[in-house]
């Protein structure tokens, strides 16, 4: 069983940053595979980066190329928060934010349905 809750959204000038965080509850005796999504009015839900969360203290991430070079996901060190840094935001990242995970095996990113486990959203505005 795993629980997710998400922060850290709110509204931001176009050029801004936010950092979102993701409380992670699970039992820790199994890898998992967290993610970062994020869905736009009317649009499908997009993978932006995922995270291997394991029993060791390097992780293992990848980002989706909308997410490259301005987004940035991490973790701390007893992997109970995963985070979502995002610099330089546009318009087009308003949006409601998803963590999302998947118990081992399971790949760095894959599509929405191979995740079973969702927090409840945070809203992102970029607007002027």
């Amino acid at each position: 069983q795993v629980e997710l809750m998400e922060s850290g959204g709110g509204s931001v000038q176009p050029g801004g940053s936010l950092r979102l965080s993701c409380q992670v509850s699970r039992d820790t005796s199994r890898r998992a595979c967290l993610a970062w999504f994020r869905q736009a009015p009317g649009q499908e839900r997009e993978g932006l980066a995922g995270i291997l969360s394991a029993d060791v203290h390097e992780s293992t991430t990848y980002h989706a190329g909308s997410a490259k070079g301005r987004f940035t996901i991490s973790q701390d060190n007893n992997k109970r928060t995963v985070y979502l840094q995002m610099n330089n935001l546009r318009p087009s990242a308003t949006a409601v934010y998803y963590c999302a995970a998947a118990l081992s095996p399971c790949a760095l990113l894959g599509t929405s349905d191979v995740y079973t486990y969702w927090g409840q959203g945070t809203q992102v505005t970029v607007s002027v």
